[in-house]
């Protein structure tokens, strides 16, 4: 699209030569020549470039430019600003007010249109005021309140603080993009921070500007001469100071990221400072003649002030003046961290040895003796942009070099951390598939050893001792039986026995009862042992579970002695195809399990019936139970809860192999109320069933 430019300004001569210019140049050009004319153009048309005359002769140009500031396009509409006026104080208002540029007349043509050019270009860089953090330290809750909102419509963070101290604490912490600093706080007062700020390498490039309600002079200089890049007074309105913001974020972000050095031979800005009249006059034009654009300042107060809202290339100082003399205000230039590096050049018509020492001691660049001839100014002058050049061009190779440096070294450092993390991802992921694989072998072939170990190798190794026990055991308990009936037989009177005699035989009856007992636990031990050495033994076929457990209750009544009750609900249907000798062996050894968990007198339960598609046989007890931990355990071969002696192991064992040999389980529980539940499920068919 073409550009668009709006020239206002009441001499014809000077409209048709900028309008010609920039026409020239691939510009629209509009024009007006007063201020009614120029209100209505911007009220409709959209602009790219304002060029703006002071003086107009129906109003102000700087008013105008007030006004186009305070509309949201006009916020970053390029405005450049004409006027013949040689007063500093109409350039710092234009400047303040808004204007990114003041062009004096008479004007360089192609200065004005490469200066439009440039604003044009700078408005298009991306800005980054969105989510950047401005710190406000104010005092008064009013102020705050309306700047902070201010701040916040053009999108920017704020953080506030009431005090000096507790701003610094914030700046330290936060970072924040910039700080707005009232002059007058409580504690430490405005100056003071932005000092302290200059003297913390991580905060010193934070742009600062200080606010004041003071009205004398001697406010901003005492502003200048903190480190302060900027000094508004607070009875201006939040426009001004958010331009101002928005031109030092842009210098800052500019500064921090160009790397290319501005020409030598370009158009250059030097700060004239001088109380004469007539030889500032004869200085500009001889410096005018060299390309240079020279800005007049009448002493050392207005240098400071013109020097808080326009960036110069070069200051050429004099010596004496009135009011504040050339040494003082090189020493405020250069104690202020933004001015600093700009050479300054010191002029005197008076040859005194100690005020030029004293002025170079404070930070003068040059000092030269002031003559009708300015050959020897003019080479100095660009011996100071020269040198000012070659320093900015090596400081920003060395920073380009130095960054280009750290991006390498942070790029390969994360390359080589991806690929070691890459690596060492890889290798884990493989350790632990293999890990996983073994693992589940492992498992697998432990499970299938132990089962192995307990049906097949210890089934032969019970089934061969039960029977070399059979056998003598056998033998022993039917001669015990012989003794037995022929001491019952040859049993004497007691009232015929001595005292001692009696004791012996009861004695020895005792003996023989127990070794009785014995060998019947034996004998119960045996059968169990070859019951499990032949769960393979019989076949299936169908039976009633009815008649299989009323069968083993009455075997089972001599251990109940009347202080346990069994209680039978059978369920449909009753009957099950099924090894029926080992099946009614592994319910009775669960029955005589929960007799045996019974302490005295108590109740056992069983229940038999379909449970969807497996049969389900019950037998739950009033016993002392089995803890959660053991329940795995007590299946295993000769594993028991009860006292040596008291238990073979084998009873829930051979009970958990018989309801296998069936494919179906068994599973121990909790009963209500305290005991065990006790649960076969075997798996059937509904055509079994019935």
């Amino acid at each position: 699209m073409t550009p668009r430019v709006l020239i206002v300004d009441d001499s014809l001569t000077v409209r048709m030569d900028l309008a010609d210019a920039f026409r020239a140049a691939g510009f629209e050009s509009l024009v007006a020549s007063d201020a009614a004319q120029a209100r209505a153009l911007i009220a409709v048309e959209p602009l790219d470039v304002l060029i703006l005359d002071v003086m107009l002769p129906d109003g102000d140009g700087i008013e105008i430019l007030r006004e186009v500031r305070e509309t949201e396009v006009g916020k970053e509409l390029p405005i450049l600003v004409l006027s013949s006026e040689a007063e500093v104080s109409d350039r710092v208002r234009g400047l303040r007010t808004g204007a990114d540029e003041y062009v004096g007349k008479p004007y360089d043509v192609e200065y004005v249109l490469s200066r439009a050019r440039e604003l044009m270009a700078a408005r298009r860089r991306p800005q980054t005021n969105v989510g950047l953090a401005v710190l406000l330290i104010d005092d008064s809750l009013t102020f705050r309140t309306h700047l902070g909102a201010a701040l916040r419509d053009n999108g920017y963070d704020v953080l506030y603080a009431e005090s000096g101290e507790s701003g610094l604490r914030i700046a330290a912490t936060e970072r924040p993009g910039a700080i707005i600093v009232d002059g007058m706080l409580p504690g430490i007062d405005g100056p003071t921070v932005i000092r302290r700020v200059r003297l913390d390498a991580a905060l010193r490039a934070i742009p600062c500007i200080l606010l004041t309600a003071a009205l004398e002079p001697e406010a901003e200089l005492r502003a200048l001469d903190s480190g302060a890049d900027a000094f508004i007074r607070k009875d201006e309105d939040a426009a001004l100071i958010l331009a101002k913001l928005g031109a030092l974020l842009r210098t800052a972000r500019d500064g921090g990221h160009a790397l290319e050095t501005a020409s030598v031979l370009g158009c250059k800005k030097i700060l004239a400072v001088d109380d004469s009249v007539t030889y500032g006059t004869e200085l500009a034009k001889v410096l005018e003649s060299e390309g240079y654009e020279i800005i007049l300042a009448h002493s050392g107060e207005e240098a400071i002030e013109m020097l808080s809202v326009q960036s110069v290339d070069c200051i050429l100082l004099d010596l004496i003046m009135e009011g504040m003399s050339g040494n003082e205000t090189c020493r405020l230039i250069k104690s202020s961290p933004g001015l600093r590096d700009v050479p300054v050049i010191v002029l005197t018509s008076v040859e005194d040895r100690a005020s030029m020492l004293e002025g170079l001691a404070l930070g003068a660049d040059d000092y030269i003796p002031k003559s009708a001839e300015f050959t020897v100014l003019k080479a100095r002058v660009r011996a100071q942009l020269r040198r000012r050049q070659f320093e900015d061009e090596t400081r920003r190779v060395r920073e380009q070099l130095l960054r280009s440096q750290i991006e390498a070294a942070a790029a390969r450092s994360a390359r080589e951390l991806a690929e070691t993390r890459a690596q060492l991802v890889e290798q884990l992921e493989r350790k632990n598939v293999e890990l996983e694989t073994a693992y589940r072998e492992l498992k697998t072939a432990q499970t299938q050893l132990v089962q192995s170990a307990k049906m097949a190798s210890l089934g032969e190794l019970v089934a061969g001792v039960a029977h070399e026990i059979n056998n003598p055991l056998a033998f022993v308990i039917s001669h015990l039986d012989t003794t037995r009936r022929s001491l019952a037989k040859a049993q004497p009177d007691p009232q015929t026995l001595a005292p001692h005699a009696k004791e012996h035989w009861d004695r020895a009856q005792s003996r023989l009862s127990e070794m009785h007992l014995g060998l019947e636990r034996i004998r119960e031990l045996v059968v169990k042992l070859r019951t499990f050495s032949r769960l393979d033994e019989g076949e299936r076929k169908v039976v009633s579970i009815r008649e299989c457990i009323e069968s083993l209750l009455t075997i089972l009544d001599h251990k109940l002695k009347g202080r346990v009750e069994v209680h039978t609900h059978y369920g449909e249907p009753d009957e099950i195809e099924c090894y029926p000798s080992l099946l009614t062996q592994a319910i009775m050894n669960l029955v005589t399990n929960s007799i045996d968990a019974i302490e005295g007198e108590g109740r056992i339960d069983i229940r038999t019936g379909l449970d969807g598609d497996a049969y389900q046989i019950v037998v739950t007890d009033t016993g002392h139970g089995i803890p959660p931990h053991l329940r795995d355990r007590v299946v295993e071969p000769f594993f028991t809860t009860k006292a040596v002696g008291q238990g073979t192991g084998l009873g829930l064992s051979i009970a958990y192999s018989i309801v296998r040999k069936h494919d179906g389980t068994l599973e121990l529980g909790d009963a209500d109320g305290g005991g065990t539940r006790a649960t076969i499920r075997i798996r059937t068919t509904q055509s079994e069933a019935g």
